[in-house]
Order: C-alpha cells, then structure tokens, then sequence
C-alpha cells in the first residue's frame, strides 16, 4: 500500500476513535464510529487475497448492522428525552438497543461468531488493530452509559463472553483464532464489572492491550501463525521462546504475572457487592483459557519437536532489532502484579 495512503487511512482510524472518545453528542459519536469502519476496511484487505476480502466483508456486514442499532437506539431516546448529549438513557427499550449495538461492534456474546472469522481472515498486523484500537471506542461509549445499563442483561453477556472464550479457543490450532477467542474472554472480564466499578474495566483494558501487543508483535517478529510455526521457535530463537511462555501464561491469569491482576482484582469486587456465584463461575471457566495457554507454553518451550536444520545454533545470527522496543511491553504484561495495591489506591 502506497504510505502516503496509508498514513491517511491510519490518521482517519485514529480521528474515528478520537471524535467518539471525546464527544459529547450522539450524532458525532455516531459519525465517529462511520469514520472508523470505513478507514478499517483497506486496512484489514491489505494483504488482497480472497479470504480477506471475505473477512472485511464480514466485518463491514456486522459493523454496519451494529451503527444501525446505535442510531435507532439513539433516535428513541431522542424522542423520550428530546436531547442528543449522553445523558442517563430513560427509555429502557433504547438502553437495551444500545447495549446489543455495542456488544456487537465488541464481539461479545451471543455477538461474537464474526471475531474468530475475521481474525483469521486477515495479516497479524491488522489483527493486532483490530484487538486492541478497535475496541476502544465501543469500550468508551459502555463507560459513559454505564449507570442506565441494563445490568442483567450485561452480566449474561460477559458471563457468556468468558465460557465461550474459554470453550471456543480450546480446539484451535490457529494463532489469530485463539487471539480472537481470548479476546472475547477479557471483554467478558471487563463487561462484567463495568456496572461495579468502571475504573477497573479501564484498567483492565490497558493490562490486556498490553499484553495483546506485546503477544502480537512477537508472533510478527517470528512470523508464526500456527501452534506448529511457533513450535520451531526453540531451535531458531530461544529468548524470544522464553518470552512468549512467560506471556502465554500472564494472557492466561496465572499468578505471580500481570494478567493475575484484573482477574483478582475484579473477584473481590464483586465478591464485595454480594455477588458469589458470577466471580465463581468467571474463575471456573477461565481455567479453560489457562488450558489453551498452557499448551501452546507445552508446544513452544517444554518440547523439542525434530527439525532438519543442523545449524543448532542459528539463534546466533538472527536479528535482534526486536530487543530495542520490547523489554518494557515486556516488563508491563508480565511483571507488575506487585503494584496491585497502588491500583487499589487509584480506584
């Protein structure tokens, strides 16, 4: 893609997301999310092949249905309040109406089938995109309707997202997939103590952006896509086999690492609202993301799968450019469970 291009297409992905975290009004938040999706697109087809073409067709389809429901939730709140400004949704049909059209530009359950797809469909640099940047402007909107939610229907979603999350990603062999699949549970986390406490879903989202990024950006550098790819990464770069183990398990929620933090954190929050049996089933059902961690950690460190190449140590050689921008993601996604009571004292 022609940089000139593609440096426009970033800026306007980068101003759609802008305009809906700093807006005030339906109209332009709705604009905001236009801008955002039609920027993407190129995005996502940057590699032109068939598969992306059906994955930006399936991204489009679902995006676009999801901007209709916002509008029209938009509108009946128009009618019942008269104002465009975010204020508390009165009608509880529009709240409802925008909590769907929201999920689904999430991917949250029952909304979830196009992530997966999509993900697969796509380069891993435009998934990490999608990961991460794309679900800031929908994360913002829930964080500023937060106290006219309805709240079972929240809590059924992201209950949802964590099972399917744990359950979807548990037969794959495929990296994007279970990226996608684990993406769809730490929505799930975050989604469910929205209504609690919506600093901690923020600070969920930069733990799991983190660490997103820093996963993302080493499956770049390996270029690995499958668990096999990442299989033979013992014999050509062992530090960086090192790393992806340690931030398997801190994607996993495994203490002493960071990914502990949010999942801990978010358990005694609702633990202290008198809710025991929702952090109890979260907990169960995160273990079958721990699962799939665990054995792609299996895969990628704990065996040594037989190779043709006889240059053992080829490691030597390769290029270590990565070095100079990854040790602080690195630091951040898997070492700071020890700063958990500063969090507690800034929440």
């Amino acid at each position: 893609m022609n940089p000139l291009i593609f440096s426009m297409i970033m800026t306007t992905v980068i101003l759609g997301t802008m305009i809906v975290m700093t807006s005030s009004h339906w109209l332009l938040i709705w604009i905001g999310f236009e801008m955002n999706m039609l920027a993407i697109i190129p995005i996502l087809m940057k590699n032109y092949n068939p598969r992306s073409m059906e994955a930006s067709t399936k991204y489009f389809l679902t995006q676009a249905t999801a901007s209709m429901l916002l509008m029209l939730a938009v509108i009946i709140n128009l009618l019942y309040s008269g104002q465009w400004t975010i204020t508390k949704m009165i009608n509880p049909t529009a709240s409802i109406i925008m909590t769907l059209a929201l999920a689904m530009k999430l991917g949250l359950a029952p909304f979830h089938f196009w992530m997966p797809e999509v993900t697969q469909g796509i380069s891993l640099s435009s998934g990490l995109i999608l990961l991460t940047w794309q679900k800031l402007a929908p994360l913002s909107v829930l964080y500023l309707i937060s106290p006219s939610i309805n709240m079972n229907m929240l809590l059924l979603m992201a209950l949802a997202s964590v099972a399917i999350g744990g359950w979807g990603g548990l037969n794959q062999t495929q990296l994007r997939k279970i990226m996608a699949y684990s993406s769809i549970g730490h929505m799930g986390w975050m989604t469910a103590i929205l209504i609690y406490n919506p600093t901690m879903t923020l600070l969920n989202l930069s733990l799991y952006i983190a660490m997103t990024l820093s996963t993302f950006m080493l499956f770049i550098t390996t270029a690995s896509t499958t668990t096999l790819s990442l299989s033979h990464m013992w014999n050509k770069m062992p530090l960086i086999t090192t790393i992806i183990l340690t931030l398997m398990l801190s994607l996993g929620g495994l203490p002493p690492l960071t990914g502990f933090m949010p999942k801990w954190m978010i358990i005694q929050e609702l633990t202290k609202n008198q809710s025991i049996i929702i952090p109890t089933i979260m907990a169960i059902t995160a273990l079958l993301n721990l699962f799939f961690y665990m054995r792609l950690t299996y895969a990628t460190s704990l065996t040594m799968f037989p190779t043709t190449n006889n240059t053992k140590i080829k490691w030597q050689f390769e290029n270590t450019k990565w070095m100079t921008y990854m040790p602080p993601l690195i630091i951040i996604s898997t070492m700071i469970l020890p700063l958990t009571p500063m969090m507690v004292l800034l929440d």
